[in-house]
């Protein structure tokens, strides 16, 4: 029996959320076919819809795809323009029923190549009831000389994170996500050179990253990463979803990740921390302004499926109010306005709302088909950084001059 074949990013949520809204499309439409829904970690996603050409010649009609492979995955003729059948039936209120900021990425030369399904740009996640704690706060001004608040400096962040570093009660300053797969580091790296003023962009709209602002991006980040006195002992062998995991069961007092790992503290089993996180803007140097990193997760079809008109009814299906809420409900994040502003939604998550702030400071990465040969080389350098004592300045060079023979 043929089934709809459907690539989804590995993590719990999305499967539950995904395997509920098919059983409800299939009741409210009368449809039998099955899907089938393979879960893959970020590289092997990549390399089974893109890579393999999985999109291309059929394997997969639907896949999840991140905003960084849309641009690739276009030039690979991988995915579905989707403008003919969204002017034939096209999502509820769309576009308006969403940011700005989640429509764009995916839109490349007049045509559209994806829905948005999750969402949640990078903050500053931290643990409220540590920070309200009158003892804590006491102890803290006494040992520093300032009011213990979050941080609005990465050497206010360096600080609080070792005042609450508590290897005894298995609580640790932060939690960051080292995993090397080509995307926390890579992303880690952006936001540490960006709130410095630093860019990756030159005057000739190329990636340079030969700059002062990049020095001491990655002098500080190679530090705190490797400071025990600091950081979750386990930091190098996470990826975003273990270092989310770790900080909802109340290991960390503070991380750097993706908003969706804030909200998923408040409705998933395994939290210890329910109401009481709280997210903000990321620290900045002190003569610049926070940034956050918008790269968001979009419904796609393959060129090459056979169901494509089944797979768009589906998407349109999975990207209504009800099913953006749902995703919400299962730890995901909505991308709809409507979720943002739901008093349902923000009863149980409180900063819920807070969405609309963090994407007015989003930065995206450049759209580029060599991105992701780009991200690959910075992720080998901040691993380097990490791991051995060539100077950052030299690491930069060279990672430099790798990228310039990608043009």
């Amino acid at each position: 029996m043929e089934k709809l074949r459907i690539a989804v990013r590995k993590f719990d949520p999305f499967e539950s959320t995904l395997q509920k809204l098919w059983d409800l499309f299939c009741i409210e439409n009368n449809i039998e076919m099955e899907a089938e829904m393979i879960p893959l970690e970020l590289h092997d996603l990549y390399t089974e819809t893109i890579s393999k050409k999985g999109l291309k010649k059929g394997t997969w009609d639907i896949a999840h795809l991140n905003t960084d492979w849309i641009f690739d995955a276009v030039n690979e003729k991988a995915v579905l323009d989707l403008n003919p059948l969204i002017a034939q039936n096209a999502p509820q209120n769309y576009p308006e029923g969403w940011h700005q900021s989640l429509l764009h990425l995916q839109q490349i030369n007049d045509r559209t190549y994806g829905l948005p399904f999750h969402d949640g740009p990078e903050c500053l996640i931290f643990r409220k009831d540590l920070f309200e704690n009158t003892i804590e706060k006491e102890k803290f001004k006494k040992q520093y000389g300032y009011e213990l608040n979050p941080p609005c400096t990465w050497e206010q962040f360096s600080q609080i994170a070792e005042f609450f570093n508590r290897p005894e009660q298995n609580l640790y300053g932060s939690v960051f996500a080292n995993f090397p797969d080509g995307h926390n580091m890579v992303f880690d790296f952006c936001l540490q050179l960006w709130t410095r003023g630093g860019s990756l962009l030159n005057a000739q709209n190329q990636i340079d990253i030969q700059r002062p602002e990049a020095i001491e991006a990655l002098d500080f980040y190679r530090k705190i990463i490797n400071n025990p006195k600091a950081v979750h002992p386990k930091t190098k062998k996470f990826g975003s979803v273990e270092a989310g995991l770790a900080f909802a069961k109340g290991e960390a007092a503070m991380s750097i990740n993706w908003f969706g790992f804030a909200s998923m503290c408040e409705v998933i089993e395994e939290s210890n921390v329910k109401g009481k996180v709280d997210i903000t803007e990321l620290p900045h140097n002190s003569n610049h302004k926070t940034a956050s990193l918008n790269v968001y997760w979009l419904y796609t079809i393959g060129s090459g499926s056979r169901h494509q008109k089944l797979a768009y009814d589906f998407l349109r299906f999975a990207t209504s109010p009800e099913s953006d809420k749902l995703l919400t409900n299962e730890g995901g994040i909505g991308c709809r306005k409507s979720t943002w502003n739901d008093s349902e939604i923000n009863t149980t998550i409180p900063f819920y709302h807070k969405l609309e702030m963090l994407h007015e400071n989003a930065l995206t990465l450049p759209q580029t088909p060599i991105w992701p040969k780009v991200a690959e080389l910075i992720d080998q350098m901040v691993l380097k950084a990490i791991d051995s004592s060539v100077s950052s300045e030299q690491l930069l060079k060279d990672t430099q001059k790798s990228i310039q023979k990608l043009y």
